[in-house]
């Protein structure tokens, strides 16, 4: 099993990356954000990997961070999605877009991913709801940067229980996080001045 690559990135193309390490290039499917996020050739990447395995085909699928490999994985856990699926719906949407659009019942979102039909939308909402919960995920999001400069626990915990007034408020989680995103930590101290904000900027 192969974690992850680190080496020096020696092609790409549009569907995928060659990163050469120690003389061996490997040839990484990736979805189009990393391809828009990496760096020009030459330069030393890290890719998150997951090798996918059959009689006759042997491929490598690469992420940069452990947090998309492991959504990743995630979807080939549905059946009727494949890796190559998988790897499409994260090249429309990121990890976090698609955990709550699960968790808002929201298949609309997840069948514009290429391949992606409305009846395999709706059966990934159902499979993978029960193995997500929404505190975890805020609490991630949280720890990712929602809210940038709440390092310390109490702006934490403000930015969450704003994200999550939002949302029994009847708006959808992804909007509720880039709301409590784009207020500035310096015009607030409590949930309500947090909420009110938010609230404007939607």
């Amino acid at each position: 099993m192969i974690s992850y690559i680190k080496g020096n990135l020696e092609a790409v193309s549009e569907s995928s990356i060659v990163v050469e390490n120690n003389g061996i290039g490997y040839e990484i499917l990736v979805p189009m954000s990393v391809i828009d996020r990496i760096a020009g050739i030459g330069s030393e990447v890290k890719i998150f990997t997951y090798m996918h395995v059959r009689e006759d085909l042997i491929q490598l699928f690469g992420f940069l961070d452990n947090d998309c490999l492991e959504v990743f994985k995630l979807l080939i856990t549905v059946s009727g999605i494949g890796p190559k699926g998988a790897l499409g719906i994260l090249s429309v949407m990121t990890a976090d877009d698609l955990r709550f659009a699960v968790l808002a019942d929201d298949a609309k979102s997840i069948a514009k991913a290429p391949g992606i039909g409305a009846k395999t939308a709706g059966k990934i909402v159902l499979e993978l709801k029960d193995k997500l919960k929404f505190k975890d995920i805020v609490e991630d999001a949280i720890e990712l940067g929602v809210s940038k400069q709440a390092e310390n626990d109490a702006g934490k915990k403000i930015a969450s229980e704003a994200i999550e007034a939002l949302c029994a408020l009847g708006y959808p989680a992804a909007d509720a996080m880039k709301a409590v995103r784009r207020v500035d930590t310096s015009l607030y101290s409590t949930v309500e001045e947090l909420l009110k904000l938010s609230l404007k900027s939607m």
